[in-house]
Parts: structure tokens; sequence; C-alpha cells
């Protein structure tokens, strides 16, 4: 544990503001100075999450920034960071103001953040992770509560490098991919290298300390080498009459690690780990510099690269090249004027795409021309006079960015409602919106989300979306996708009203013509629909008259069929359809016998009248015909078995001792009757075993001869019809 040493406010406060005002005028550093007076008394006996003392993290978090030069109200809402914790908001903005009570607020909600992406993040694809990115810079509006969430991290890592916590991996590997690549991203080179450092010496600690023990192992004759190869350039430098700066380029262990796996190379085939850097006046002075270095040491072939003739695409630009210098050893050397160094180095984050993905390229999208925008503020913010006040109106996305209950982060336009992020995970949970809950709780569905947030959407088993939602006065759909299923649905639903409303019409028809050939295929064909359901929307829309469908059907029966009343207390029985059934007013064409009982000759059978699938035959003792006349018994209608000859359908259940071979033997013997089984289903429980099958026959003493043979097998128990 980090042990803090207890002194008095006074004396503690004026210790650390040194190391946190740093470089700032004496009005900015007196605001800084309130900060760590407020801050203290607060923070007294404080501890965070991880253990860490709240004080001591504040002090380190605020030298953090101080070491990338954030202006002074950014520091001191990095001392802040915790004051919302206490309840203290209202008096942070009291006695600081509306900009840092901002600032501050900002930093609470990335420590949400946290929190909420936690599980997720272990598991993240690079998508995801590059997702995870975009929400943390566009959850705020100021670039400098990313900065201080950086910084804040930075120092977390610290203290796990001196104190045992056994998050520490599970914060290291979010560190690597999220933080380290945002740092990049923004040019904060300083926190980006030991953010990396930090995170691979807990993730992989023994890799770590084997490439820390190759670097320790010769780290003495490295910098004597280094110091002989600056001197010896350095003279043939001014022998060129070229002035510049010659340093040694300090290598970090992650990128060292990074290099080795991703070039599949050893340690000793690095080119850089011996580096300098060469900074020149001005460009010609590059090339000079390039030729007095390729002509003093040999320069290894296809290791340079002329970044300043063809900058990449996020505009760094420098000479790279690798040699085999003094005693043959290599080394790499960067060349590059003043201008190039601090824009490389302050600025944009020249290595960001190759480093992440492997390959370079130019910043395509408009949101990482925001972001190379504000880079190159924080770059130049001492030569643009009103620097802090563009980079807090700077907006970075025009995109929100909310979470799963799992921790899936879906990115959204600007303005979108619970609607349209239920619409974004699938479309018919879109469909089945009825409510939602943004962080716990219930808000309207007009509601317009914010990054950050988790969205948990409430549904009902069934249904489909109103149509309120289309109503762009209402706003409770603004995305594209969502919008466009919803006039999906009601498009879908609509179409399939007008089928049912024409297939009545046309079954109307056929009923009345009493046409017992008619055959819905041809009818379509006849009318030049092509298929049934193209005629009943055509017959719904009137696009065929009645006149016109009644004239086809009669062409197709062959003959004009002029339909008769029956006298009074008497019924007209249609003729025999194929299945061997006659429905009081029924043609063949438009009868089915109903899967829930499959009747059999010469079960006692009723007819019920659909909507739309003409009249369904069910046995008399069937349950769902019961619950059917209950609701609608004017619906029933009489039927009788005909003479027509024909198979049914039936389901025969049976009870037997499990045994090897008995779905075998129940096949075997249904097939010696001549049985035609369609389907089975079995399962087994304490030994018994409980079979299903479908099967077809012309009678029932087709049926008694199936159930004999079975229940004379050995090892059945029970066979029954289903």
């Amino acid at each position: 544990m980090v042990t803090v040493v207890q002194l008095r406010p006074q004396q503690d406060a004026a210790a650390a503001l040194d190391s946190v005002a740093e470089g700032l005028a004496a009005p900015e550093r007196a605001l800084v100075a309130r900060a760590l007076a407020f801050a203290e008394p607060l923070y007294a006996g404080q501890q965070l999450s991880t253990g860490e003392p709240t004080w001591a993290h504040a002090l380190g978090l605020g030298s953090n920034l101080a070491a990338i030069g954030l202006d002074a109200p950014g520091r001191a809402a990095g001392i802040l960071f915790a004051a919302t914790k206490h309840g203290d908001a209202e008096r942070v903005q009291a006695a600081f103001g509306e900009e840092i009570a901002s600032l501050v607020s900002g930093v609470e909600r990335l420590y949400q953040l946290r929190v909420a992406t936690r599980a997720y993040t272990e598991k993240a694809a690079a998508e995801q992770n590059e997702v995870l990115r975009k929400m943390v810079l566009g959850m705020v509006e100021d670039v400098r509560v990313v900065l201080i969430r950086m910084a804040s991290r930075t120092q977390t890592l610290r203290f796990f490098s001196k104190a045992k916590n056994a998050e520490k991996a599970e914060y290291a590997r979010e560190t690597l991919d999220i933080y380290a690549p945002l740092a990049n991203r923004l040019g904060v080179w300083q926190l980006k290298w030991e953010l990396e450092d930090l995170s691979f010496r807990f993730l992989e600690p023994e890799l770590y300390k084997k490439i820390a023990g190759m670097l320790e192992e010769k780290r003495l004759e490295r910098q004597q080498y280094i110091t002989d190869a600056i001197a010896h350039l350095k003279n043939e430098l001014e022998k060129a009459q070229v002035t510049g700066e010659i340093t040694g380029r300090p290598k970090h262990i992650y990128s060292i690690w990074n290099k080795m796996r991703t070039k599949g190379l050893d340690f000793d085939q690095l080119y850089d780990v011996r580096a300098l850097r060469v900074i020149v006046p001005e460009v010609k002075d590059c090339y000079t510099a390039l030729g007095v270095v390729h002509n003093l040491w040999q320069p290894i072939p296809r290791e340079f690269d002329d970044y300043i003739s063809r900058p990449k695409g996020n505009l760094y630009q420098s000479l790279h090249t690798a040699v085999l210098g003094p005693g043959g050893k290599t080394l790499e050397v960067q060349i590059r004027t003043e201008a190039m160094h601090r824009q490389a180095e302050y600025g944009i984050a020249a290595h960001w795409r190759y480093k992440e993905t492997g390959r370079s390229g130019k910043a395509e999208t408009a949101f990482e021309q925001k972001i190379a925008w504000l880079r190159e503020l924080l770059a130049w913010r001492d030569e643009v006079s009103d620097w802090r006040k563009t980079t807090r109106q700077a907006k970075l996305d025009d995109t929100v960015y909310v979470l799963t209950p799992q921790g899936k982060v879906i990115d959204l336009p600007a303005g979108a409602t619970p609607v349209d992020f239920a619409y974004a995970l699938h479309t018919d949970l879109g469909h089945r919106c009825r409510g939602a809950r943004v962080d716990g709780h219930i808000v309207t569905l007009d509601t317009q989300l914010a990054s950050g947030q988790r969205v948990e959407i409430v549904t009902a088993k069934t249904g489909g979306p109103s149509r309120d939602w289309l109503n762009a006065e209402r706003g409770f759909a603004t995305t594209h996708r969502a919008k466009s299923k919803i006039r999906q649905w009601f498009n879908a639903k609509q179409q399939a009203e007008t089928i049912a409303a024409g297939r009545e019409k046309v079954e109307k028809v056929i009923r009345k013509a009493r046409a017992t050939h008619s055959s819905l295929e041809a009818l379509a064909t006849r009318l030049g629909v092509g298929k049934p359901e193209d005629l009943f929307i055509a017959v719904a829309r009137d696009e065929v008259n009645l006149r016109q469908l009644q004239t086809a059907v009669r062409e197709l029966e062959g003959s004009e069929v002029v339909p008769q009343k029956a006298p009074p207390g008497k019924t007209k029985k249609a003729t025999a359809a194929r299945s061997g059934v006659l429905v009081v007013g029924m043609d063949r064409l438009l009868t089915q016998l109903a899967k829930c009982c499959k009747p059999v000759p010469p079960d006692p059978i009723r007819g019920f009248v659909t909507r739309g699938k003409g009249v369904s035959v069910h046995r008399e003792d069937c349950a769902s015909l019961k619950r059917l006349s209950e609701v609608d018994p004017e619906r029933l209608i009489d039927a009788e078995w005909g003479k027509g000859e024909g198979s049914y359908a039936v389901e025969m259940a049976v009870t037997a001792s499990d045994r090897r071979g008995l779905l075998r033997d129940i096949g075997d013997a249904l097939s010696r009757e001549k049985i035609n089984v369609t389907a089975a289903r079995t399962q087994n429980k304490d030994d018994l075993a409980f079979m299903r099958f479908t099967f077809e026959v012309s009678n029932v003493a087709h049926l008694k001869r199936a159930f004999a043979v079975v229940r004379g097998l050995k090892g059945v128990i029970r066979v029954a019809r289903a």
C-alpha cells in the first residue's frame, strides 16, 4: 500500500502546488492553489475503489496534467475529480464556476463508463474497442475531460506498480484497448508510453522482465555507443555546415515487444534498439543531414522512409533510415525540423493507424477529421490566442454511444431515442418495444439518449409498432433504419389484411357458383394475375371486379351454374369432396381436415367456417372445436363423411418399455401393413419410451389394424389415438 505522509494542510497544499502548477502564471497558480485547498480536507481519509488514497491520486493526476501542459482550469478540474462523489457538485460550481464544474462532471461520467463496460471489454473485438474509444470522446464536449481521464488512469497504474491489487490486469487490458490508443491519437505521447509499458508489465510480467533484462544487460554499453555515435555524427554535420540537435531516442518495452511480435523478429534483429534523433532548422537541412548519415554509415536496404516529401495521411513528417553504425551494429536515425518535431510529439499522433491497424491511411471520416483538428489545437495552443475557447466549444462527434445491458456499445445519431436503439439491436425487438429503462429509470419512448447511458428495452410478447412512431412531431423514431422497419411492418400488415379481404370475396363467389371443379391457381392464371395471393389483392383493390371474377369461374366450370336457395327447413349438401366429406353449402376445394384431432371415417365430425381458409373439419369431441364454438357458435356447420376415397393423417401415441430396436420394430410392423409413416417423435424417461407416430390410413379399419400390430410388439404397454 502507498503511505501518505500527514502534514498540516498549508504545508501539504503548498508542497504540491509547485508540481501541479508548473509553468503557470501567478493568477493561474492561484486557481490551482484554491482547488488544492478545497480538495484536501474533502479527500482526507478517503480511498478510491482501487485502494489508493484519494488525495494522493489527485496530486499524481495533477502532476500528469502539468507534464502535458494542460491549462489551469483543466488542472483544477483534475484535482477536483472526486468532488461530485461526495455530493459537492453545487459547492464546486459556486466556488469555481461553470467551466470547471462542467469538466468535473464530465470526468465523473467517464468514471461511470468504466463500470458499465468492464465486463464486456475483456472479450471485446477490435471493432467494439474502436467504438468504445469513439464513445469516450463522444461523451464530452471538451477534450480536456479525456486528457484528465488519461492522466488519472496513468496515476492508477503507477499505484498498482507499488501495491497489490487483484484488478490490475483488468485495468491494464482496458488501458491497452481504449486509453493508450486515445493518448496516441491525441498526441499525448508522454502518457501513451507509460500507459502501454505499465499495462504490459501487469498483463505479461515474465515477458516484461525478459525484455527489460535484455535492455538493462547492455545498458551502459548501449549508452556509451549512443554517446560516441552522437559525437561522431555531430562532427560530420558541422563539416557540412548543418547545425542541429542530436539526441538518443528512448525505447519503450511495450513498443519493442510489439515490433518483435508483429514483425517476427528477435531482440537482436531490431534496428531501433539503438536510435538517434536529429533535429535541424530547415527542410533542406534534413536532406543534407541524411546524406551525411548515409555517407558516414552504410544504409540498410529497404529501411528508408521519406515522410517529408510524402507525408503520412495524418500530416506526420520526418526522414527515417536504418544504418550499420560503428562496429557494424544497427542504428536507427530520424531526421526532422523543429516544427515537424513539435507536431509529431505534441500534436497529431502520427503512428496511430500504423500502430493500431498495421496500415497507414488518411483520416477519412468526419470523426477522425475532428480529432485531427483537436490534436492540432493542442499542439499549437501557444500560437492560437483563443485556443481554450475553441477547444471548449468543439463537439467531438455528432454521434451518441449507448450501452446494452450486457455492455455492448451501440452508436446512434445524435437525438436518437429508445425506439431507435431497439431497432438498431433487432427488428423484432423494435416491433415489440413498449418502454425503456435508462440507467435503471423508466423513461418515455421519445426521450433523447446521451452517450454513456445504459439502455434496456421493455417488450411485449407479441404485437407491433405504433403509427405514432412515424409522426415526426412526436419524435419517437429519428433514424432511417427505425422508420424504414416501422413502415415495412405496417405495409406487410396492410397487405395481409388486403389478401384476407380479397380471399373472402373470391370464396364467396365460388360458393355461390358452387364451382366444384374450380382451382384458385387456374382462376388466377385465367384472370392474368399470376398466383392466388395476387388475385386476392387485385379483387380487394377492385382491379378485378366481381363480374370479371364470376365470368372466369363459370368459364372454368364449363357451364353457368345458377345457385338456388334451399327450401325453408331443408339444407343443401354439396357433392362429396375428394376427402369424402360432405359439408352443407361447401365445395371440396374449401374443405380441410383439422390437424388438431385428425378425423378419420367414421368419426362423428362437424365443420367450422374459418376466416379466409374455408371449412376446417373436426371430430365432434375435439377440444379445439369446443373452444372455437364457444367464441363463434354461428360458424359451426354440419358435416358428414361421404363415399369418396382418400387417405387421412392420424397420430398414434405409444408407451413402451425402452429397449434397443424398439423404434425399428414399430416401423417394420407398420410398413408390413402398407402404412405410410410421415413423422415420428420419441422421448425416454425412467426406462420408458413415449412415442408419437403420424401416418396415413384410408379408414378406421385400417387404423385398427395398425393399432393391433403395434400392441402385439414386445414391451408395448399402451397404444392410443393422440
